[in-house]
């Protein structure tokens, strides 16, 4: 539920409340009595997730499009050759199972 602030017009007193929706505004200041209005104040907003950010909405031309800004580039250089991977030893005796 939110928290409603309200100012009254005579003591200047700020009161907060929490309120429904639904809920009528307060009225009546607790402390004088007198006519309770409502406060409106700047409200803090977090953006989250993609395209909030000058580097997420590249064009499509753009050289490092698609890439994350701190992901290192691929070196010029050849890879290196992949490791020969051991091939297993034939029994011994060269018995086949086929007789």
């Amino acid at each position: 539920m939110p928290t409603y602030e309200y100012e009254c017009q005579s003591c200047r007193e700020r009161h907060e409340a929490v309120q429904r929706f639904s809920d009528a505004p307060l009225s009546e200041c607790p402390r004088c009595g007198g006519a309770l209005r409502r406060v409106f104040s700047s409200v803090g907003v977090v953006f989250k997730g993609s395209g909030f950010y000058k580097t997420d909405s590249r064009p499509s031309g753009s050289p490092s499009s698609g890439s994350t800004p701190n992901a290192p580039s691929p070196s010029p250089a050849a890879d290196p050759a992949p490791a020969a991977t051991p091939v297993a030893a034939a029994p011994a005796g060269g018995a086949s199972s086929a007789d």
